[in-house]
């Protein structure tokens, strides 16, 4: 068998002369055997690997001795137990207040005004039944003989649909107003027109002149899983005071509602028990979640007080959202 040719950095090595006797080459010392078990160690693959092994165990026994002892694994028992210290120390805020707290920031205060001039005209609107009062009871707006002065006519509550200052609220509320202001939760005022209306609802969609840079709009939520006896937020400006909140549970669903005056009578309506009164008409009506599931309308009283006696009423949220072309289910 021919062998390769080997390189050679030297160009010209010079020719050396043959030997004249072949002398015999001298016979390789034998290892000991010791080398040989070594070398044989050496070529067996699984030798190596145990020894591999051998020495990351030793390793890892050496940094657990260093590192102290190994942490206690974390029982489910453990973590109960953690869960039930804190409910017994850790006061948690009840369903009303979380919810309350959820759907603030999209309630606003909605006003309706008319001008002073209106007010010499038998037929001049008394929005909500109630008697129309001075925006400025101490006179230092407008002098008193100023028929362009606006007097505040009607006092009701709305909603946030769409962060871009779209409200829902009841129609009753800013029906005949020559202008409306709503305040949103920051104290921020601003004018607002009307966009759209559904009257056999009784609801009217607002569009506001101004909002807050941080406008949260309120989720809305089907009524479809709606049932008596869930527990229901009612957020509002009862006779003007507020925002103020009322808890209560829902009553019935598919009610219907005829107004004191027999004008109008609405189907359909979510029957509730948490207090409402005048001024919190056009209100959400919110499930423990804090979304909305209607818009407080009426509520039920035979007699001329028009107070609560535990009987209200809110139209469904998806009727309520369609009066703003916005079908939200």
């Amino acid at each position: 068998m021919r062998r390769p040719a080997l390189y050679s950095s030297s160009r010209s090595a010079p020719a050396q002369q043959a030997p004249a006797a072949a002398q015999p080459a001298p016979e390789p010392a034998q290892p000991s055997p010791r080398q040989r078990r070594l070398r044989l160690a050496a070529a067996s693959p699984a030798v190596m690997w145990s020894a591999i092994a051998l020495l990351a165990a030793l390793l890892a026994l050496s940094l657990g001795l260093g590192g102290g002892p190994a942490p206690r694994r974390i029982t489910q028992a453990d973590i109960n137990a953690a869960v039930l210290k804190t409910l017994e120390t850790q006061p948690l805020p009840s369903e009303y207040a979380k919810a309350y707290e959820t759907i603030r920031p999209s309630v606003v205060r909605v006003v309706g005004y008319v001008k002073k001039s209106r007010l010499k005209d038998e037929q001049a609107p008394r929005m909500h039944g109630v008697r129309p009062k001075p925006l400025d009871p101490a006179g230092s707006g407008a002098p008193a003989g100023d028929d362009d002065e606006e007097i505040e006519a009607g006092v009701g509550t709305g909603v946030v649909i769409v962060d871009k200052g779209i409200i829902l609220t009841n129609l009753h509320v800013v029906s005949g107003a020559d202008s409306i202001k709503v305040t949103f939760f920051d104290g921020l005022e601003a004018t607002a027109t009307i966009t759209g209306a559904q009257p056999e609802n009784d609801l009217a969609v607002l569009q506001a002149h101004k909002i807050p840079d941080d406008m949260i709009a309120a989720t809305m939520r089907s009524t479809g899983d709606l049932a008596p006896g869930d527990k229901a937020l009612v957020v509002g400006f009862p006779f003007g005071i507020g925002p103020s909140a009322s808890g209560g549970v829902i009553s019935g669903l598919n009610r219907s509602f005829r107004s004191p005056e027999g004008k109008q009578e609405m189907t359909n309506l979510i029957q509730f028990d948490a207090a409402a009164n005048p001024g919190n008409s056009g209100g959400p009506l919110v499930t423990m979640e804090g979304e909305v599931v209607g818009i407080v309308t009426a509520i039920l009283n035979p007699t001329p007080a028009r107070t609560f006696l535990g009987i209200g009423f809110a139209v469904p949220i998806e009727n309520a959202a369609q009066a703003a072309g916005m079908p939200p289910f």
